[in-house]
Order: structure tokens, then sequence, then C-alpha cells
């Protein structure tokens, strides 16, 4: 969005004094990214000034006219100048550049001969000084404008600043002077005066042309009123035109400038229709699947049905919203015209300009929302202006085809702002920023906040809390970072599988991956008995294989099927472990419930789907074959046993945080181990896994060594440790001191490590032990302890007369608990 500072100062009293800076930091405070802003006076450099034109000498025998002239600007002598325009005459004002200036694109200025004269300088058009589009004459300036000499520059119109800023897509209200100017009352607490905020001809019974909408959700709402008998040559008025091409757009005409002046001015896109050309009635409906149009680029279009159009009894003349068609657009002969000004469903239009590559100013801002309620101001605003440059007679009759919804109302509650954004909001500041916006707040409890018809974005309490920080300021938000708490990483879950696979891996295991995927002969071959749950397994309706149909209910079969691969690779010794899931599924008594996409599944639903899905705890399983400890001409080695397996469960529960003491081995029966050599592995009295030497039968099954091994563990059934909280760490300099203690010999140090740190209080960070001393000096059964002392405050650097006290009391603390004095004292 491109424009100049004195066209928002139109519409709010920004401070006199506004420096680029300053409107640099207000705008990216509103949440833009300011391009450039650029002040025009800088554009063109050297001396522009005001001249006279004392003489014009008529030069012939050139291709095309060519004028001599003498020029008064100011100086002791006049400046000869040539120049190709003829819409001057003698004593008429002009705009000239010296030599030595430079012109906008770089265009240097210099004194040179040229049709066999000498030119010093040059006569400005508008477009050399990037004022418009205009190059077919110099700017003539009205008499008395100003004196020969001065500083042209204000005169012509390049005192301005020119501001471009990127709006998000959420905020196309962003695109327009109204909006723009709307913003930046709120950071400057500056008056605001709405360019919306006029009289306007409302619908009549009669309309100026028959229009029919067919599709009320791609086009809620359709405005048009008719002005005929226009002078086609009258142009835009050179105000006009100065502020098209500030803001990036090419004048065209006076009708279809007027509808870019207004896009710009109030953010509501038009378009200008040559109402002779139309062939009877409008109708407004979506594209039929092989329809063609041919836009105004003079491209022909195959049209989606997606696409909304306007047609006549011809078909379609316009792709809406996006571009008109070359069959209705204005001609230079046009006099009578049909203004329209609708409401698109911002979606089509986005997807539209997209699947033809048109993404015109009118589409940008139609795919980020405009008002609904500017059809009829933006209308009345293009008749006033049309009929005053361009004559005419506008029809009294006034269409309007209004399918608008309401906005939502949308429940907040006052304190969300304060807990989203960290920042205290009271429930009136809350309320005044949101009503700031425009939008209509009722309610002293849970605010009821209508948004106004310019702001489709908010739609959602989040939205009305970004709002409040962003008027509230995004400065005043204190950049914290969230404080790192132990256990905000890994689950505690995942935490114990990663430390379990890794004690595994350091004690020889390797690990593998197998899919879960399983024949229904592996429960016979695993010597389940005929009442064993693990029979009961899922079966997949699309299976990979129809070999392997089931999903495993233990880890053992795949591990097998893993460690005969690797024993057929000539491997001996082989020690595998494997994790993962084993599905085990429950018995639903009745089918789930049939649940479709339109809404979310109620409690009830949910339960009864969960009934019937499987449970899936993770499991640990190794197996051993071969020798556990190669043999050498250190001697014979060791064979993989039983005590391997039931020692690989060992690791793996020490390395879950299980105490030792918690764990029992016991002997058991269980498939598909050996019946002498199965161990039932329990923590705290639950079995939660088995290990020991294959059973003959299994091992002969999978066609695995004699005597192989293995153990599986419910990694799940394991009670999941604390999480310990890392300590918070000082950054003031710690205190050392160092006490050594003399007590009798049978006095355990440990004990005395615990009563100096009870004793010191809580400035004592660490206490170790780093000698023990004996000699006869000291005494029959006495000894010598040193520990080390680290003092640290977590607020302040410690003095001397902190630490020393902290250590005397620690000593006291072991002179009265074991009679200890401090040595040498």
């Amino acid at each position: 969005m491109k424009t100049s500072l004195s066209w928002l100062r139109e519409f709010v009293e920004l401070p006199a004094g506004l420096t680029a800076e300053q409107l640099d930091e207000a705008l990216t405070n509103l949440g833009m990214e300011v391009e450039s802003i650029v002040d025009q006076a800088a554009t063109v450099t050297g001396d522009l000034v005001v001249g006279r034109v004392l003489t014009i000498e008529e030069l012939t025998g050139f291709k095309k006219p060519i004028r001599f002239t003498t020029v008064d600007v100011g100086r002791a002598e006049p400046q000869e100048i040539v120049c190709g325009a003829r819409n001057f005459a003698e004593g008429d004002l002009v705009a000239v550049i010296l030599p030595g200036g430079e012109l906008p694109g770089g265009f240097k200025i210099g004194a040179r001969k040229t049709y066999g004269r000498n030119s010093n300088g040059m006569i400005c058009s508008a477009a050399e000084l990037g004022l418009s589009g205009d190059h077919d004459g110099i700017i003539v300036l009205p008499p008395g404008a100003a004196r020969p000499g001065d500083d042209a520059r204000p005169v012509v119109g390049l005192s301005d600043v020119l501001v471009e800023v990127e709006i998000t897509p959420d905020r196309g209200y962003e695109m327009s002077l109204r909006g723009l100017a709307r913003e930046l009352s709120y950071v400057f607490d500056a008056p605001f005066t709405d360019p919306a905020a006029i009289e306007f001809a409302t619908a009549t019974e009669a309309s100026p042309h028959p229009v029919t909408v067919e599709d009320t959700v791609g086009c809620d709402r359709f405005s048009a009123r008719v002005v005929r008998g226009i002078d086609p040559n009258a142009a835009s008025p050179l105000w006009m035109q100065q502020r098209l091409v500030a803001a990036g757009i090419r004048t065209i005409s006076l009708p279809v400038d007027i509808t870019n002046y207004l896009m710009l001015e109030l953010g509501q896109p038009m378009h200008v229709f040559d109402l002779n050309r139309l062939n009877g009635g409008l109708v407004v409906r979506r594209a039929r699947p092989g329809e063609k149009l041919t836009t105004l680029d003079g491209v022909a279009r195959v049209l989606d049905a997606e696409d909304m159009v306007i047609c006549d009894d011809t078909g379609p003349i316009s792709l809406a919203a996006v571009m008109g068609g070359e069959t209705s657009e204005w001609q230079p002969d046009t006099v009578d015209v049909l203004l329209e000004a609708a409401h698109w469903d911002a979606v089509m239009v986005g997807r539209t300009a997209r699947r033809h590559k048109l993404f015109s100013e009118a589409a940008k801002r139609w795919e980020r929302g405009v008002d609904p309620q500017l059809t009829l101001v933006a209308l009345e605003r293009a008749v006033q202006i049309l009929t005053e440059h361009a004559g005419g007679t506008a029809d009294e009759r006034v269409l309007d085809i209004d399918h608008v919804v309401a906005p939502a109302t949308i429940t907040l509650d006052p304190a969300l702002p304060t807990r989203r954004i960290g920042l205290a909001y009271d429930t009136e500041q809350v309320a005044a920023l949101l009503s700031q916006v425009g939008c209509h707040v009722t309610g002293p409890g849970p605010f009821e906040v209508t948004p106004p018809s310019w702001r489709p974005d908010l739609l959602a309490p989040i939205d009305l809390v970004e709002e409040v920080a962003r008027l509230g300021g995004y400065n005043d938000i204190p950049s914290l970072l969230p404080p790192a708490r132990g256990g905000s990483g890994f689950t505690p879950e995942q935490h114990r599988r990663r430390t379990v696979g890794r004690a595994m891996a350091e004690n020889g295991y390797v690990e593998v991956l197998s899919y879960p995927f399983v024949a229904p002969a592996a429960a016979d071959q695993l010597g389940y008995p005929a009442d064993d749950p693990r029979r009961s397994a899922v079966r997949l309706t699309n299976p990979l294989s129809e070999q392997e149909p089931l999903l495993r209910t233990s880890l053992l079969p795949t591990l097998f099927g893993t460690l005969k691969r690797n024993l057929g690779r000539g491997k001996r010794d082989v020690a595998l472990y494997e994790m993962g899931t084993v599905f085990l599924p429950g018995l639903a008594e009745a089918a789930p419930p049939a649940m479709g996409v339109d809404r979310r599944p109620t409690d009830q639903e949910w339960a009864a789907v969960n009934q019937i899905v499987p449970a899936q705890p993770w499991h640990l399983a190794v197996a051993l074959t071969g020798d556990i400890e190669p043999g050498g001409w250190w001697g014979p080695g060791r064979a993989a046993s039983w005590a391997d397996a039931v020692e690989a469960a060992r690791i793996a529960l020490a390395a879950a945080g299980v105490a030792a003491s918690r764990v029992t081995v016991a002997a058991a029966d269980y498939a598909p181990w050996h019946p002498g050599r199965c161990a039932a592995i329990s923590v705290d009295g639950t079995v939660i896994g088995h290990a020991g030497e294959l059973h003959p039968a299994v091992v002969s099954a999978f066609e695995l060594p004699k005597r192989a091994c293995a153990a599986e563990l419910n990694l799940d059934a394991l009670p999941l440790p604390p999480v310990t909280q890392a300590p918070a760490i000082s950054s003031f300099p710690p205190a050392l001191i160092d006490v050594a203690l003399v007590l009798d010999a049978a006095v355990p140090a440990a004990d005395v490590s615990a009563v100096l740190a009870a004793g010191a209080g809580d400035l004592l960070e660490s206490v170790s032990l780093f000698d023990l001393y004996e000699s006869e000096q000291l005494g029959p059964d006495k000894k010598s302890l040193a520990y080390k002392l680290t003092f640290r405050a977590p607020d302040r650097t410690l003095t001397t007369e902190e630490t020393l006290a902290a250590r005397d009391a620690a000593v006291a603390a072991v002179t009265s608990r074991f009679g200890a004095s401090l040595r040498g004292a």
C-alpha cells in the first residue's frame, strides 16, 4: 500500500512536526512492515525553479515541432532552453530544472547543443517530475503562483512525503487511506475523520439497470448507479493524477481513475461498464464449465466453476472482483456509464486470482476482506466526482441487492488478555481498546463484543486479545523467556526407554527393529497354552503380507526371526535387544458407533471407540546365543546361559531407576521358556516379565541353536521415578574454607559431613572430605578429617564475616555432636 502523507492528513490530524522516524515507528508498532518513507522533494536534486517564458522561436526543418525559448529563472541572464512541447505561451510560468540537476529515474540535466541551439536546462512536464503519467505537455503554473527563481517543488506538488507499507493478509482494511488514517489515530490519539461518513442515496424501488444475483454466497451485496451524458474527453484533475501516481497506479481516464482513487481512499474496489455496450440485464453467477472470457489484458481465459462472473445476454463480460472483460469496458467515446460496487466472497476471489494468475489491486483487497457497508458510499462519491469534472446526469434510481450477514458476537473473558499476554489489563482498559477499533462492547462480566463491519478478521476471542496487545503497545509487553523446568523435554516414559536402550547397548547388546506383523502359527511355535490370552491377536484388514496378518502380542517371535537371519549370515555369537509396542486386544461387547467428520465425537462415542482399541504397552526383549565370553589363548570362554538373560533383565531394571532391593527373581513355568530354567521377574511383588532358557520345542520351531536364551519385560508396568528438578545455580563467586577436625577414630566420616552441612545452614553449597590423617601426636584412637566447605549466596557476594560465621556454626555442631576440635587450635 502506497500513499502520501498529505492525503493521510486529510483524515487524521497528525502532529505538524511529524518526522519520518516517528511515522516509521508508529506504523511498525501497529503491526505494519514499512517498506519506505520517501520525501518527494529529494527525488529531484539540483535547482528546480519557477521560470517565466520570455520569448518563443519556432524552429523549422525538423521531423517534429521544436521551440527555442528564453526563460527568466531569477538569474542575471535568461536561460536559453530548447523544448518540444507546445502547450505554453510567452509570459507563462513553468517549472525549469537547471544544469547539474537530476530528475527521477537518474536522468541528469546538463548544458548541451541540440537542434543547432544551446539548451541550458529543461522545461519539465508532470511525467518527467514523477507527478503523473501525462507526457503531452509541460506544467503551466497559474499566474501569480510564484516568482521566477523560486523553488518549484512546493508549487508543482513535490513537497509531499510518500509512504509504502506491507499489509499482513488478515488486515485488508489497512489497504486504504480510511484504514491507515484510523490506525494512526490510535497511536497519536488524534481526531479521525471517516471519509465514509457522508450522506448517500439509498436503494430505490426501481433499478437503473436490470440485475439478478444468482449466488448470494459468492456475492452478498451488489450495488449500481448510472450516469448519462458525461464528457468523454474530460481529464482527471491534476490532484487525482498526482495521488494515483504516488500510489503506483497508472492514470487511464476520468471514470476509471475515479474508481481507482476511491479504492485507495475507501478500500472499496469498483468497476465501470459502458452502458451502451451492455446487451440486456446483468446476471451475477458462478461460471459454467467451458465458458471463456477475454479480460482487459487481452488474454482469453477458460473459466472455472468456482469463478464468479457478471454476464449479460452474450455471456460473461467480467471476471468478478478480479478483472473486467473487453466487451464492456470503458471506451474513449463512452458517454453513459454504469458504476458497480459489490461485496464478494474473499475465499472465492483469492482462489480465482491464483487460478488465473491475476493479482490485481482489487483482488488483493477482496481476498483480505472489504467492508460490505461501503458500496453505496463509494457510488455516491464516484457520482459526485464524475459529474463535477465530466458533467452528465446521475440517474436517481439506485440498485442495492443486500444479503450481507451481520458480524457474529464474540464472548470475551476480560481477564483473557492478561492471561495470554502476561501484562495486567483492567476491565475498563480492555473495553476501551476494543471500542477504539470500532467494536461494540457490552456487559460488565464476560464481554459481548460485536466487531465492526470493516474487521472481518475478528472471529474469536484470541483475535480480540491480539487487538488489546497491539493497541495497548507491543513495546510495553515484557520480553521474558519462560523458565526451563526439569521434565519439560522427554516424557518420563520416553526418558526411561532411552535410558534402558543405552544401558543394553553399553552391555554388548545390539538393537534391532522389526515389523510388528506375525503369522497365525507363531502362537503354536511359541508353545502358548490353548487358553493363553497372548493367542488373541489383532488381525489387520489390509495386511502387507497375507502370511503375516496379525499384530504381535510379544516381541519374541519377530526377535527370533532376526536372530535366525543373523545366524544364517554366519554369525555365531549374537546378543540382540528390541524395544517396541505389543498389541493386546480387549474384548468389546458391541461394535463401535459410526462417526462422520461433520462434528467432534461426544465423550460417550469416544469412550465406545476406545474400548476396541488394543492396549499397546512398550516391551523390552533380548535374545542370546553362542558365547557370552569369547574363548582364546586365555581360556575356553563361556557360553550364554539362562543366568545371562536374567542379568539382562536386572540391567534394564537398574537403568529404569528400579532399586535392586525391589527386584525379585523366582522360578516359574511360562511359555516359551524351559520349565526348569525360567525365572519370573517381579518389582514390588508384581511380575513384569520373564527370562531364561528357551524350551527345546521352541528352539526347534524357530530353528535356533540349542540352549538359546531370551527375556521379555513390560516396561510400562514399571513405576516411574519422580522428576528431579535441577538446582538453581548462583552467578556470584563462592567462598572456600578448609577445616580440619580431630575426633574419635570410630566416628564415620559421612556422619561428620552430614552434621557439618546441617550446622552451616543455607549458605553452604557443598562439603567434601579431602584428607584423613592419623598419628601418635593426635593421640590413641584419634583421627583428623579435613573438609573443603564451599559457601555461596544466590543473590549477593558473601562477606568475610558471613562466611566465617557459617564456618563456625558448622564446626560448633560437630563439636557438640562428636566432641571434635579444630586441628591446630
